[in-house]
């Protein structure tokens, strides 16, 4: 159901419509981890470290999805906050038109350039095709990412989080059954993996789009709403584009560091995928979470409530900490069999791998959170230079670091090591960029 975000006690509010986001992006992260749990049991070391490898490239298509989401949500979630349904619905058409656009423009780029992007990684021999098996049956299925990602995007807006969690939690635990099926029962290997996440991302996104359109056709409006809009076109382009390329150069420096971990052969690899998908699972998280809250604040900004976002920041801290606190426990201490659910009969090198990585990252998941709740007010409020600061802060120092430290002693220790120098600079930047807000000076009209 739809709700009203300017409304209500922040933390109550806040609580209700982030804990099903927080729901969905675990089943969201269900499909990677379950492709990589699948392939490492059933398929082998070498088939967990091509979907691994593969995993970096996948990342970059489904950042301008993300982008396509977010411009869409932050926008259409302003509209909804100032009861401007109209133009609202416009935002949704002209979304969909520019994503599907953006969509068959990354389709070519993936079917056609796979091998060159998998050469530039430096995959070796032994994953090479497989890895590009798996990207090209996954850029046959990119219109089910884009369109999801769009469904989900309104979903917030019109503050229901709900409906995506159900969506989410059938598509997902579909897509395990597939992928043992696939895998185990007919011997398909990597390719079975991938096609599983094919068929149940494309009935999770066909059903989410006839929802979408069914509650627009719900919501009341004077006039017929037109399928698309220049100037909402670009109001949305303002968010998307800074959105995608946040997500891109990450996925990017990802990519140069994946490059970075393949030079120190397989085992690195295999406990590397492992860990980071752990890692993503906790980072995905936080992303989401501040997501919710850029919808909290466009909503509260089209009404005009500004004193709503200071509120929802510091609800939002307590929200990511007491998150931060149990996966940091359970990461330090219990990697070793967190791990062993990717791995059946792991090296020793590929374990310890896994191990170090989770070991030098999860002590600083309070820091990183705290960034993403104060990057989610900023990108809602349109903040996107300042957000982008931030961003490119965190990303050229871990590229930098993982270069240079790799080089030293440390080995593929000091690669890991670059993750929190990157996050703990970047972190500063966007809390310091949230207290310049316009928030941070008592307006009159700004109560809650």
């Amino acid at each position: 159901m739809n709700q009203d975000l300017t409304v209500g006690e922040p933390q109550t509010v806040l609580r209700k419509f982030c804990i099903p986001l927080f729901g969905s992006i675990i089943f969201q992260q269900l499909y990677n981890i379950a492709d990589s749990l699948v392939a490492g049991k059933f398929a082998g070391e070498n088939a967990l470290a091509a979907v691994g490898n593969s995993y970096e490239i996948t990342l970059i298509f489904i950042a301008f999805a993300f982008g396509c989401n977010m411009g869409c949500s932050v926008v259409v979630s302003k509209l909804f906050g100032a009861r401007d349904y109209k133009n609202m619905k416009t935002a949704v058409y002209t979304a969909c038109i520019f994503s599907g656009v953006v969509c068959l423009l990354l389709m070519l780029i993936g079917t056609a350039g796979s091998d060159i992007l998998l050469r530039v990684i430096r995959t070796p021999k032994e994953v090479f095709a497989d890895s590009k098996l798996y990207l090209d049956i996954y850029a046959w299925g990119l219109p089910f990412v884009f369109f999801y990602n769009i469904a989900t995007g309104i979903f917030s807006a019109l503050g229901d989080s709900r409906t995506p969690f159900y969506f989410l939690a059938a598509s997902s635990l579909s897509n395990i059954a597939a992928d043992i099926w696939f895998v185990k029962t007919f011997g398909m290997g990597v390719s079975g993996v991938a096609w599983a996440t094919f068929l149940c991302q494309g009935i999770s996104c066909v059903l989410a789009m006839i929802v979408v359109f069914c509650r627009l056709g719900k919501i009341a409006g004077k006039e017929k709403a037109p399928v698309f809009n220049w100037l909402l076109f670009r109001q949305i382009v303002v968010i998307a584009i800074p959105s995608t390329l946040q997500q891109s150069f990450i996925s990017l420096g990802n990519i140069s560091i994946q490059s970075i971990i393949n030079g120190f052969g397989a085992p690195v690899m295999a406990g590397y995928s492992a860990a980071v998908k752990l890692n993503n699972l906790v980072i995905t998280s936080f992303t989401t979470l501040g997501n919710g809250i850029s919808n909290y604040t466009a909503q509260n900004l089209g009404a005009q409530k500004l004193l709503r976002v200071k509120q929802g920041f510091r609800v939002g801290i307590k929200l990511v900490w007491r998150l931060s606190l149990p996966l940091f426990l359970i990461y330090f201490l219990g990697g070793n069999i967190v791990l062993r659910l990717f791995m059946d009969t792991p090296t020793n090198l590929a374990m310890q791998t896994g191990i170090t990585y989770l070991k030098i990252l999860s002590p600083f998941y309070f820091v990183i959170s705290a960034k993403l709740v104060a990057d989610g007010i900023l990108r809602g409020a349109g903040m996107m230079k300042k957000f982008m600061t931030a961003t490119f802060t965190d990303l050229i120092l871990r590229v930098l670091l993982a270069f240079c430290l790799s080089k030293t002693v440390l080995g593929a220790a000091g690669i890991w090591c670059a993750w929190p120098i990157g996050w703990c600079a970047a972190s500063v930047l966007s809390v310091l960029f949230y207290r310049q807000g316009p928030w941070s000076v008592e307006m009159p009209g700004t109560a809650a």
